[in-house]
């Protein structure tokens, strides 16, 4: 028997309780729910990165046209843990006018060509990106004051050599010492190098080499890279500095990375200036990579044991083999000379790692 009364009406009592009757919540912020999917923007432009400041990325639009402009864009959330440096060829959205006042949007990065990075020392394995698709590299080193250091400029070529950018050197001040020692330190590497004294510039030879180019300078603070910008692109205005007479050290007078353009009698090309380091660490170098920069050496380390480092203890190894039996002509021994130096260099790099 029932406790309820036959009388009991059940659908009447919970009529009030009908689904119909419930109202949601309004949504605070009136926005959509997230979604992982982003819009394609089919419509964006692509344009040249040409520097960053505090955020604010300065491309340049319709590149090499009448309607060349540059803008001013932000990064797209979705980007944020993307690095966007000078060079990089971005996909921009919004008011891509470049009227003042106006902010465009990098929604997205077309696939690199290279990239030139560093670590902080050699046992930092996190890399940190200087420059995107650049084709040459240009190392600045003086002849004096301050003093040129061969390993530095060692540690720039296996940089360059491992990005798969030429490598290109040129000695300034050299009305204050010869730089003839200094530069026997690279016979055999195929590197082209440019002297240059303070009334003997060599501003279209060099000029010419960066024709058709994207070229990054680097160089130690001090050695007159930025003055060497500034006789090339005069519009460029980059600071200048002095060498401390005490430490030897100079002063960083550029502090951010910006691509220029260079107009010549021969045509035109890109110079991409970034600050001066005294270090430049190689925590990502592939040591693979250094070997195929030395092509016709790399065919004959074909023959060598697995994992040997071709150093000049290294057993088995058919570089030193060939050396040995005379097979190599005089360019050839001067470039496994090159080959080994810049190899110990990064030898040097691994022993310093951690749990070494």
């Amino acid at each position: 028997m029932s406790w309820l009364d036959d009388s009991d009406d059940l659908d009447d009592d919970f009529e009030a309780y009908d689904e119909s009757s419930f109202r949601t919540r309004p949504n605070p912020k009136a926005n959509r729910p997230r979604t992982k999917r982003r819009p394609a923007h089919e419509d964006a432009q692509i344009g040249r990165v040409l520097g960053v400041d505090r955020g604010r990325y300065s491309v340049l639009l319709d590149e090499d046209t009448p309607d060349e402009h540059a803008i001013t864009a932000v990064r797209a959330r979705e980007l944020r843990r993307t690095p966007i440096v000078t060079g990089d060829r971005a996909r921009v959205v919004g008011d891509t006018t470049g009227d003042e006042g106006t902010l465009s949007r990098i929604v997205g990065i077309v696939e690199r060509t290279s990239l030139l990075r560093r670590s902080a020392d050699d046992t930092d394995q996190v890399e940190r990106v200087i420059v995107a698709n650049a084709d040459q590299m240009l190392v600045v080193v003086a002849a004096a004051d301050p003093e040129p250091r061969a390993r530095l400029v060692d540690r720039y070529l296996v940089a360059a050599l491992d990005a798969g950018i030429r490598p290109l050197l040129v000695v300034t001040k050299t009305d204050l010492a010869d730089p003839s020692e200094f530069l026997a330190h690279f016979d055999g590497l195929d590197l082209r190098v440019f002297t240059s004294a303070q009334e003997e510039m060599p501003v279209d030879e060099i000029g010419a080499a960066l024709v058709g180019h994207s070229t990054v300078f680097v160089g130690h603070s001090g050695v007159g890279k930025s003055t060497l910008v500034n006789a090339l692109v005069p519009s460029a205005l980059r600071a200048t500095g002095h060498v401390n007479q005490v430490t030897g050290r100079g002063r960083h007078t550029s502090s951010s990375t910006v691509s220029l353009r260079y107009e010549g009698p021969e045509g035109a090309g890109w110079v991409i200036d970034t600050p001066g380091v005294r270090s430049f660490g190689l925590g990502h170098v592939q040591p693979d990579n250094i070997l195929a920069a030395f092509t016709e050496l790399a065919e004959i380390a074909e023959d060598c044991p697995r994992g040997c480092t071709h150093l000049h203890d290294a057993p088995d190894c058919a570089l030193i083999e060939a050396a040995e039996r005379g097979d190599l002509s005089e360019t050839g021994l001067a470039r496994l000379d090159s080959l080994q130096r810049l190899l110990q260099t990064f030898a040097d790099k691994a022993e310093q790692s951690p749990g070494r």
